[in-house]
């Protein structure tokens, strides 16, 4: 795949770039190398200082790099404005708590004299440089949720960005240069995909973190694990979004239509498969499939526009072939089902809502990457879970319900990464993200996000017999 600008709104290459060449690669794993020397003998508040300084940079950036958001992989502006403050609010929140989070742990009294110890405790050291290859869905959020408590452990960052959005990635590594970060903290490799195994195995390089695909989380760990180097994977989702009984329906109608169609339906955390129960499966169908119809589909850039296109032309054909498969087999489309007329120049795919969705259709096991939902009646709280769990991956769900006891069975037997009742899945800095299952391992933000990239050592002092 070429390393592009390539408009998804229109089909047009806007700017092409040279792939970095071997000497190129040689020379930014040298510089990686070179700064975790001398970075990672920073204190915390000089790394927070720079941090706070990226945000504010990138804060005074918001709209230029949301526009270049959109424009590389067609987000609305809307969105891509949000996913910029986003961002910003990451490093701050990192540049404020990194210093509580990494700070030494201390055994107790009787545990330090148990272990034949004076004194004892846990420190938290960086690991080195840290290979991060990111998606283009959320081309900047994705990688300041790596780079921020990376950065802030002491790490220096590599990033391989996906390649339909080097204009984002080449800003990203702008970004940390002007905040003030010695010369190869924060580098940004035009690679293609090829070029990962061998940086990968690199010695210079310490561990690796992959949001993307299964195959590709598949091919990252299968390399790190033969090299013996960390790493942490968040891959594909198909999330449920199970409505019961006792849900406020207007609004679990309403927050649907959002959790579904966010990023034009192109999030790993998007809400994919609606569960609901047969007392409210009839309303709720008839009301999500009339809100999920009336969303404006267009240019991205247009302030009235809720669904832009998707990121590429192989991305929509994927879609398809799953909308059309499952309705080959039986299902029925409530709303949408193909391509908008009036829009042929670009990617664009209607919002889309499937009725009677059976195991043997592709949709029900593989996850639709774009505006479509898959709809499914269930009798009561057991069929739900066991529908919910009906998949191989498990990043996150979504219940409505207002009764304790089901939110108890839910949280505790929905296999995810997250469960999230009455309201949408989102990340947040404070939280753990992450996944089970074909979903990945490892998890990102919070105080485990800033942990996984450290070397977690034991600091004993024996008992001086003098003493």
């Amino acid at each position: 795949m070429p390393i592009a600008t390539v408009n998804p709104a229109n089909g047009e290459t806007l700017r092409t770039f040279d792939e970095l060449g071997a000497d190129g690669i040689e020379r930014c794993l040298a510089a990686a190398v070179s700064a975790f020397r001398r970075y990672r003998t920073t204190d915390l508040p000089e790394r927070a200082r720079l941090m706070s300084r990226a945000a504010d940079l990138l804060e005074e950036d918001q709209e230029t790099i949301a526009r270049t958001m959109t424009t590389e992989m067609g987000k609305p502006l809307a969105a891509a404005r949000a996913e910029a403050a986003k961002c910003v609010k990451a490093m701050r929140w990192y540049a404020g708590h990194a210093e509580i989070l990494l700070a030494d742990e201390y055994p107790s009294d009787t545990e330090v004299k148990d272990s034949g110890a004076a004194r004892a405790r846990v420190h938290y050291r960086p690991l080195g440089a840290v290979l991060a290859v990111m998606p283009w869905n959320f081309p900047l959020w994705q990688v300041v949720r790596f780079a921020a408590p990376a950065l802030m452990a002491g790490n220096v960052g590599l990033l391989k960005h996906a390649s339909n959005v080097p204009q984002t990635a080449l800003y990203l590594e702008d970004l940390f240069r002007r905040a003030g970060y010695p010369e190869g903290c924060f580098q940004t490799l035009l690679v293609g995909s090829r070029a990962v195994e061998g940086i990968l195995r690199d010695p210079r390089v310490a561990a690796a973190t992959l949001t993307g695909s299964e195959p590709a989380g598949r091919s990252v760990a299968a390399i790190a694990g033969d090299e013996i180097k960390k790493t942490v994977l968040e891959l594909g989702g198909s999330d449920p979004y199970v409505v019961m009984p006792s849900a406020d329906l207007d609004r679990a109608v309403r927050t649907a239509v959002t959790a579904r169609v966010q990023n034009n339906g192109q999030s790993c955390i998007a809400a994919k498969r609606f569960i609901v129960h047969t007392d409210v499966y009839d309303d709720f169908a008839e009301g999500f499939a009339t809100r999920m119809a009336a969303l404006t589909v267009g240019d991205p850039m247009a302030d009235t526009t809720d669904v832009g296109p998707l990121a590429s032309e192989q991305g929509r054909a994927d879609l398809e072939e799953l909308v059309d498969d499952a309705v080959r087999r039986g299902a029925t489309a409530l709303c949408g089902g193909g391509r908008p007329k009036g829009l042929d120049a670009g990617w664009f795919y209607e919002p889309t809502v499937l009725a009677g969705i059976t195991p043997d259709m592709r949709i029900h096991h593989e996850e639709a990457f774009g505006p479509v939902a898959t709809l499914y009646r269930v009798d009561g709280l057991d069929e739900a879970v066991e529908l919910a769990n009906d998949t191989p991956f498990g990043l996150s769900s979504n219940v409505w319900t207002r009764d304790p006891g089901e939110q108890e069975r839910f949280a505790r037997d929905i296999e995810a990464g997250g469960v999230f009742f009455n309201g949408m899945t989102a990340s947040h800095p404070a939280l753990p993200f992450g996944g089970v299952k074909r979903s990945g391992y490892g998890r990102e933000l919070s105080g485990h996000g800033i942990r996984e990239f450290c070397n977690i050592t034991t600091v004993w002092h024996g008992a001086d017999p003098e003493a």
